[in-house]
């Protein structure tokens, strides 16, 4: 090789590796710059204001060649992090006084990503740019014109009589939620202008529909504090911050001491936006009642609670929603970021966070977490906080015992389990004998029965003897019974009882390790009760059902794994005896009832093992919760915990066929998604067209089953709630007893938790069932569910 040959290589590598070099360094610094400015505003030495100062003056440096990562960073900023709003508009404001071509750039960054939200339907990250917005026009970045023609902007949506009004609700909040920020500039600068704002705000708040408030509620009691929907709180609560003439004690302003610098900087205006209009196919939040357990009395002496109206009450419970949104998954980390709130010597953290915790747990239709990620929370705070928190804890115990007369049965449901776990992780202690009045109670009163299910409950999570023991004697008539199963061929004379030889013959079959085969051998022995005479042949034969469920679920007595091993093994039997006859799978039901009425939780497994092994179906399992052998156990929390599990299992039947063909129509376009790019998926074959009709039949067919199964639940609750009405009309009684009162909420409760998936079909239900003619009582919780989307 020659020697020009061979130094022409040697640079050419060593401007290889610069390049790497510099491409290194590049990273490093961008990554430094993104700790520096994620981290400004947590514990430091240094003041605040030193530190924005001189994370200014390294930004300011590195703009030139870091520009578009330090904008990227400064808008995520703003919208990830809206606790530390008032930081980072300081920030923004003095890179503008230094840089005025920045200043504008992120505006327009912020403006697009405002749209960008609005059309993806991502309303929480609209309402922080807009607050960002607002902030910025404190730091002298964004002219006060600009932003008031902004939120005219966002009003206007008040005026669209075409689109819902949760859509315009939306919109409204978004622009009352920015007020504490901007409020107090725009009385000073903009005044008539700001008045006008909260005119046009005023007039749209009182015309619009309250129809959905009463589903929402957690009590029907507004007794002791009213409970008040979220708009129209934070209506009044706005009121109150402008009758306090704007001024707030709780948002950080470190802009205020940059006030010389700021206001030499020349201002952006935002650029104009038009609103995405509206379409079907938008989500929009559900609208919720504020929760409210505690008030100034029931905290003691010390730092003292904001009133519901006061502008901190918002912005504190706010800012501790947001901690418990960013640490749900971590749950010792979301309960040492609660404790650690800013100002927590000013106000009594304890009961707040107790507040918002609950109100989290009890939020309608659903709260946003599962149910047991506040348990934990709530014992992880207990244990950070062992002087104080396990007291107040108490405290909202007894005030929701108190109340739980009229607490709304979904809540009532949520209480009942997240108490039950959490005295279980105390050793079941509770002050009973508070309580001990309950005793003398109609076990169908709210007090009683919620003693009663959180016994039930405590049960799955411990064993009935320790139960037994921890309560007074006086609660013994709350004490579940002992969870056995009850065998009818091993009862005092049971010889005498249809088929009981062929029960013992059939046992010895099966602990011999028999067959299906031998199974079904003994079964055919014996005489169909339903046949008449020789010519008609029965669909199905009751007394083979009746032994067979009767000596499997005994035989597999000792646990849920036994059950549903014997279960799985025969399963061809149940084939052979039950098929698809309706009547046949309810007198399966009503069997397993049978033998283990004693034990819910077990009647719950089953139920659901029945499912999931294709032995009953989901329209059965409802006509068999609704039937009248079932009338005993109707109110009991355990039925209707087998009713939502089976609607669950049906509506996971039908998302995961929708979901299959939704990825069979893609692959057939050659759409193929980003991360379905491996092997395996290139390998395989495109569907045809006749494969994705079937697959589309099926699905058809399944929404089909869906639909008819919340048919048959709705129309049964219609029939039961008619019929108690008329017998109480004309029997000239009071038709609002605590069975009316349990079976009307579980109708909401059916409206409420599987909301998206009845909604699909509410043309249907309003034409067939809940008609005008319907007793308005019922009607009503049809009418609260449809206006949750109006």
């Amino acid at each position: 090789m020659s020697r020009r040959k061979f130094d022409e290589m040697s640079d050419y590598a060593d401007s290889g590796r610069d390049r790497k070099r510099r491409r290194a360094d590049a990273v490093e610094i961008e990554d430094r710059l993104e700790s520096l400015i994620l981290r400004v505003g947590e514990k430091s030495t240094s003041s605040l204001e030193s530190n924005l100062e001189g994370l200014a003056s390294v930004l300011e440096a590195d703009i030139n060649n870091y520009k578009s990562k330090i904008l990227k960073i400064l808008s995520d900023c703003a919208v990830k992090m809206p606790e530390k709003t008032t930081i980072y508009t300081t920030l923004v404001g003095l890179l503008n006084a230094k840089n005025y071509n920045f200043g504008g750039e992120f505006v327009d960054m912020m403006a697009r990503k405002l749209k960008e939200a609005l059309k993806a339907c991502m309303w929480k990250t609209a309402r922080y740019v807009l607050r960002f917005f607002a902030d910025l026009v404190n730091c002298h970045v964004i002219s006060t014109n600009s932003l008031l023609q902004l939120l005219h902007t966002f009003l206007d949506t008040a005026r669209d009589d075409n689109s819902p009004q949760v859509r315009s609700d939306t919109y409204v909040y978004a622009v009352l939620s920015c007020l504490p920020w901007v409020g107090r500039e725009l009385y000073e600068k903009k005044e008539q202008d700001l008045e006008r704002l909260l005119k046009h705000i005023e007039i749209y708040v009182r015309k619009r529909s309250r129809k959905h408030v009463p589903g929402l509620r957690v009590w029907r009691s507004d007794r002791p504090h009213p409970q008040e929907e979220y708009l129209d709180c934070l209506w009044a609560q706005i009121c109150k911050l402008r009758s306090d003439m704007w001024q707030e004690k709780h948002i950080a302003r470190p802009y205020v001491a940059f006030d010389s610098i700021l206001c030499e900087a020349l201002q952006h205006n935002i650029p104009p936006l038009t609103l995405p209009p509206h379409h079907t196919d938008n989500t929009y939040p559900f609208p919720w009642v504020v929760f409210r357990l505690f008030d100034y009395t029931d905290c003691p002496e010390g730092p003292v609670l904001p009133g519901a109206h006061s502008i901190e009450r918002y912005l504190i419970e706010e800012h501790l929603h947001n901690i418990v949104k960013d640490y749900h998954l971590e749950r010792k980390q979301c309960a040492a970021f609660l404790l650690d709130f800013p100002l927590k010597h000013k106000i009594p953290l304890e009961y707040m966070i107790v507040e918002v915790v609950l109100a989290e747990l009890f939020h309608l239709p659903g709260p946003r977490y599962i149910e047991i990620c506040y348990g934990s929370l709530l014992i992880e705070l207990c244990k950070l906080q062992p002087a104080t928190m396990p007291q107040v804890l108490a405290q909202a115990v007894e005030l929701l015992f108190d109340r739980i007369d009229t607490m709304n049965v979904c809540c009532f449901d949520r209480m009942v389990n997240w108490f039950s776990y959490h005295l279980s992780n105390f050793q079941f202690k509770w002050s009973w004998d508070d309580w001990l009045e309950a005793s003398q109670l109609d076990p169908a009163h709210p007090r009683a029965k919620f003693i009663i299910e959180v016994l039930q409950r405590s049960m799955r999570l411990s064993y009935h003897q320790r139960i037994a023991e921890v309560v007074p004697e006086q609660f013994d008539c709350f004490v579940p019974h002992k969870p056995v199963a009850i065998y009818k061929f091993a009862n005092d004379g049971a010889g005498d009882l249809p088929g009981s030889n062929a029960a013992h013959r059939l046992e010895s079959v099966i602990r011999a390790k028999g067959t299906s085969m031998e199974v079904v051998q003994v079964l055919s022995e014996l005489p169909n009760p339903l046949r008449e005479n020789d010519e008609t042949d029965p669909p199905y034969n009751p007394l083979q059902i009746q032994v067979f469920v009767q000596v499997l679920l005994h035989l597999g007595s000792k646990s849920f794994s036994h059950a549903f091993a014997g279960i799985s093994k025969f399963l061809k039997v149940f084939e052979a005896v039950v098929g698809g006859n309706e009547d046949a799978q309810m007198l399966v039901l009503k069997e397993m009832q049978d033998v283990w009425h004693h034990h819910q939780q077990m009647m719950v497994m089953l139920s659901d093992k029945f499912l999931r092994t294709q032995i009953v179906t989901c329209a059965t399992v409802a006509n068999w919760v609704f039937s009248k052998e079932m009338m005993p156990e109707f109110t009991k929390n355990y039925i209707w915990e087998i009713l939502h599990g089976t609607i669950r299992k049906m509506n996971k039947h039908v998302a995961r066929l929708q979901r299959e063909v939704n990825e069979a129509r893609e692959r057939r376009a050659g759409n193929e998604s980003e991360d379905s790019s491996s092997d395996e998926e290139e390998q395989r074959p495109r569907p045809s067209e006749e494969e994705i009709e079937r697959m589309e039949e099926k699905l058809e067919a399944a929404q089909a089953d869906q639909k008819n199964l919340f048919l048959i639940i709705f129309q049964r609750f219609i029939m039961i709630l008619s019929e108690h009405l008329v017998r109480c009309d004309t029997d000239g009684r009071d038709f609002n007893t605590h069975w009316y009162r349990w079976t009307i909420g579980r109708l909401h409760q059916i409206f409420m938790m599987h909301n998206s998936q009845v909604e699909r079909y509410s043309q249907t239900l309003s034409t067939l069932l809940f008609t005008q003619d319907l007793d308005p009582h019922i009607l009503d919780s049809f009418n609260q569910f449809v206006a949750l989307r109006a």
